[in-house]
């Protein structure tokens, strides 16, 4: 028996020779030793919690180690920079696209918008490749979650609603300072670091601020968070990507989307001619600077909203900071000795 590189070559009562992989199990973390010859990326249940175990690739110095995200266009892996010993995301095109020349020019586009901004609560990219026909972006690894998996587990937290939206606004700030609207924010599009970090990605459809018109005429965004602008097929601007974060940040306090009808059509009629109900009407414990705020970064007009990110901004944080000060005159019932605790808890 001959141990290397996690591998195990062991021989049969024939003599036959047979190499096992030893993988971890990305959820128990028990040691496997799988069939060598099983082709990489396929997975296998985990003996002891059920959960998948997938067969390591190597892709140039990147191990792709787990499945972490699915698209319609890519794969997101968790994998290791043997190069630089550290964790990184890898995603790879869906190989049924590699000849789609309009999904090859999507998935450059987000490489390219993504690559030249450099701000915390956006994803870092490190490179794009191609490697056998087979093009690929290594990114800065944000496998916590996202937005959307927090809402599934109820509605998020008043103040971490407010930190991840001055977060993310900061983020889109940076953006349209190098000339780029992101066109399409969303819960699955805010991404969470093991420091809980917010992460915005998937610039892939994501256009200039100077572009004359919108793809000709395809409205391009997720039905639940477009502006009534784009509904109507006029000019978006920054207040656009402003609507569709506060959208955002409204299911996120609410656990309930803006505005909830059977059809799609029904969705995107209601974001045009529909009043909106206030966040603090659904849930009563929302506070009114918070559910203000959302309110009017959600105007039907344009106009009526924020004039900037950073007046947006000033409106969050005056919403947070009206939330703590309210928390210390009505503080929630505390055990003796966590005062502190309880004041600042989320």
């Amino acid at each position: 028996m001959n141990r290397a590189n996690n591998s195990l070559v062991v021989s049969d009562s024939n003599g036959d020779r047979r190499q096992l992989r030893m993988v971890p199990c990305p959820n128990c973390g028990v040691r496997l030793f799988l069939d060598g010859d099983l082709p990489p990326l396929s997975t296998v249940p985990c003996t002891k919690c059920g959960e998948s175990v997938m067969i390591p690739m190597r892709l140039r110095q990147f191990e792709l180690q787990a499945v972490i995200g699915k698209g319609g266009m890519a794969t997101v892996y968790r994998a290791f920079d043997t190069t630089l010993q550290r964790d990184v995301a890898v995603k790879l095109m869906n190989p049924e696209l590699m000849q789609d020349q309009n999904g090859m020019n999507q998935f450059l586009r987000e490489a390219r918008a993504c690559g030249q901004l450099n701000h915390t609560n956006i994803i870092h990219i490190y490179t794009f490749d191609d490697l056998d026909g087979q093009a690929y972006l290594v990114m800065e690894l944000a496998d916590r979650g996202s937005l959307d998996s927090r809402i599934e587990k109820g509605p998020v937290s008043e103040l971490d609603v407010l930190d991840i939206g001055i977060k993310v606004t900061s983020a889109l700030d940076t953006a349209l300072k190098h000339g780029l609207l992101h066109c399409d924010i969303k819960p699955g599009n805010i991404l969470f670091n093991a420091e809980g970090e917010p992460k915005l990605v998937d610039f892939g459809i994501a256009r200039r601020t100077d572009a004359e018109s919108d793809r000709d005429g395809t409205v391009l965004g997720t039905p639940y968070y477009i502006a009534p602008e784009k509904i109507r097929r006029e000019q978006e601007n920054f207040l656009s990507d402003m609507y569709s974060l506060a959208g955002t940040l409204y299911h996120a306090i609410t656990q309930h989307v803006p505005f909830e009808a059977p059809t799609v059509e029904d969705v995107l009629a209601a974001h045009v001619h529909t009043p909106l109900t206030p966040p603090d009407r659904v849930n009563p414990d929302i506070t009114a600077p918070t559910s203000d705020a959302l309110v009017r970064a959600m105007a039907k007009k344009p106009s009526d909203r924020f004039e900037s990110y950073d007046a947006f901004i000033m409106a969050l944080n005056a919403a947070r900071s009206q939330y703590l000060v309210g928390r210390y005159i009505n503080p929630q019932p505390a055990r003796p000795g966590s005062r502190l605790k309880n004041l600042f808890r989320r």
